[in-house]
């Protein structure tokens, strides 16, 4: 079973067991639980589900192993002829989580119109 999650504005392949680095989370801390509801699509090997934004009532549980920045980038700027260099580093921080469980929802309850709405109607048809 696999899922495609919206976490942080990014989207991600994600299946039970996996570990992921995603941009970093500043509310969460090493060892919390967390819940992701912005999931796109939902497959169980035989069904492939999608939503028309989300998919309603999967979520994505997931545990926060730690923090951390990845490797070093080197941003170098120059203008040709001009003596003009500038180099600049960047390490982008992340977060590191583990997925736990991917749930779907059950089958939803179809929507019935309130007994209020049909009382009303009646007396409206009567008069």
């Amino acid at each position: 079973m696999y899922a495609i999650v919206e976490i942080s504005g990014k989207q991600y392949k994600v299946q039970e067991g996996d570990i992921v680095f995603v941009d970093r989370i500043e509310s969460a801390e090493e060892g919390q639980e967390l819940t992701f509801d912005k999931v796109l699509l939902v497959s169980d090997g035989k069904k492939v589900t999608v939503g028309t934004d989300t998919v309603k009532g999967a979520t994505v549980t997931a545990s926060v192993v730690g923090h951390g920045k990845s490797k070093k980038i080197v941003v170098f700027k120059y203008k040709a002829k001009k003596n003009y260099r500038r180099t600049q580093g960047h390490r982008q921080p992340y977060t590191k989580i583990q997925i736990e469980k991917i749930s779907t929802a059950t089958k939803a309850k179809k929507a019935e119109p309130a007994k209020e709405e049909v009382k009303e109607s009646k007396e409206e048809k009567k008069a």
